[in-house]
């Protein structure tokens, strides 16, 4: 957990030295970097890195955790997704835009127990919205995933999982 931790300390300090500084004009960003909190079986948190490939298209990649525990048992979930947004404008207020997608994840569950131990992957379709601001860096949103899991670690997770939301806060660039 340390190594994972400070490797995303150092890449995320580098992306801020490769980057321009100073804070993007107007509320259109090409580049975000910041946190994700949500309700996923496979993750709580997640570093959360958003990059336009188009002008209303974007990628986002997540790398998360998720730490579990009942009575005598506890483990442990890292994950990584990624899922393409398609923007669209939302009336006529600058910055605010809606979008849909879809996306994949890959999950492992960490444990002492073999019980609790193994590999997952799901796809979900998402939804939400988008806010950048215009006088800061700073950009906020909220989606859903309900995801569909493909692969099993094992029993405790559903087939299918409606109430993976989220919300995001991003440094700009």
């Amino acid at each position: 957990m340390k190594r994972f931790l400070s490797t995303f300390g150092i890449v995320f300090v580098l992306s801020f030295s490769a980057a321009s500084l100073r804070a993007q004009e107007g509320s259109s960003y090409k580049n975000g970097i910041g946190l994700r909190a949500g309700g996923g079986y496979y993750d709580v948190v997640a570093a959360s890195f958003k990059t336009f490939v188009t002008t209303p298209g974007a990628l986002e990649i997540n790398v998360g955790f998720r730490p579990y525990g009942i009575t005598g048992y506890s483990w442990f979930n890292l994950s990584g997704s990624v899922s393409y947004q398609h923007h669209f404008p939302i009336g006529s207020i600058e910055g605010f835009r809606w979008f849909i997608g879809g996306g994949a994840i890959a999950f492992n569950t960490f444990s002492r127990y073999d019980y609790y131990k193994g590999f997952g992957l799901g796809i979900f379709p998402t939804g939400g919205v988008d806010y950048k601001f215009s006088n800061i860096p700073l950009n906020v949103s909220a989606d859903i995933r309900p995801t569909i899991t493909i692969v099993k670690p094992y029993s405790y997770y559903n087939n299918f999982y409606a109430g993976n939301a989220g919300i995001s806060a991003r440094y700009t660039f």
